[in-house]
């Protein structure tokens, strides 16, 4: 991988809001994009729920991968991930505000050097580290037993 890879992807518009999209240079299939209703049809995700998705996914995949450096392997994982829309100063709509919640398969104890990996995957989740420049993203990690191991959790609403 070079330094500074480039990532395409190219969209072809199908109909209304409903665009094809192709992950140009790789053998992932193509995805149907679609905005919700009703500007929309719902057809699939829409670009939200896509930011929403990936925040989510490099957070856990992320945390994974440091916990498999501490020489733990852990169980699956299960992240939940809330978009919170708002309106800006112009009334247009944003994104305002993203909650993470991942839960861990196993009771804390279980793991080896926890409280060290818990401080710093965040950062190296390429993701939500580039939209924290402009998005509130909070992450909260629990073990199985439900314990609050990491962050804070943002109440809906809050």
């Amino acid at each position: 991988m070079s330094e500074n890879p480039r990532l395409t992807v190219t969209l072809h518009q199908e109909q209304d809001f409903q665009f094809r999209v192709r992950f140009d240079g790789t053998a992932i299939p193509e995805l149907l994009t679609d905005e919700s209703e009703p500007l929309g049809q719902g057809a699939g995700p829409s670009p939200t729920l896509m930011l929403t998705t990936a925040i989510a996914n490099c957070l856990s995949a992320s945390l994974l991968f440091a916990m498999r450096k501490f020489k733990n392997q852990p169980g699956p994982l299960v992240t939940t991930a809330t978009t919170e829309l708002a309106r800006n100063e112009q009334g247009r709509l944003r994104v305002g505000h993203v909650q993470v919640d991942i839960q861990l398969a196993e009771a804390a104890e279980a793991y080896q050097s926890l409280e060290r990996l818990l401080a710093q995957f965040e950062n190296f989740c390429t993701v939500t580290e580039s939209v924290r420049q402009g998005v509130e993203v909070s992450v909260s990690v629990r073990d199985a037993d439900g314990v609050q191991l990491h962050g804070i959790e943002v109440p809906a609403g809050a």
